[in-house]
């Protein structure tokens, strides 16, 4: 749950203020960039992804209603996913199975995934970074690559 404080952070932010915006891209683009890299393989073409996908997020910020939302909103604005797609020529089904599975996964499985598996971040700082304890990060690590793997299962068999 966001608290009061940083409710007006994002409400300041989808309201036009910068320095509120930096605030937030500081916070979730390492997120930003550990989903850009696991889908797009590269280092250069995720940063650029990122840098892309936050002006494209702060021109149409507006559309975001509920401050709550912002930060789900900012890795899975359509602008966003359709700049970490790759390019229809080397999009294998696989990758665009893989995206849209990612995609599903609730905010909080997906960052705890990205950052244990593409950032390959230990557990201690995935915790801090997402305010969880060690159980729960456990769990959710758990729940989330069990739902990865249903999602892909059909993409999966059709590879073998």
């Amino acid at each position: 749950m966001m608290d009061a404080n940083e409710r007006e952070v994002y409400r300041a932010a989808i309201h036009g203020d910068r320095d509120a915006f930096e605030m937030i891209i500081r916070t979730h683009s390492r997120v930003l960039f550990a989903i850009a890299y696991g889908i797009l393989q590269s280092r250069e073409e995720a940063e650029d992804a990122v840098q892309d996908a936050l002006v494209k997020a702060w021109k149409s910020r507006w559309r975001v209603r509920d401050p709550e939302k912002f930060p789900a909103w900012l890795p899975l604005s359509e602008e966003t996913i359709e700049i970490a797609e790759p390019e229809p020529a080397d999009a294998t089904a696989l990758d665009r199975q893989l995206h849209s599975a990612l995609a599903a996964l609730p905010e909080l499985h997906r960052s705890a995934l990205t950052l244990r598996y593409f950032e390959e971040m230990d557990y201690q700082s995935i915790e801090k970074l997402l305010g969880i304890s060690n159980g729960a990060l456990r769990g959710i690590l758990g729940r989330a690559l069990a739902s990865m793997r249903k999602q892909l299962r059909p993409a999966l068999a059709s590879l073998e």
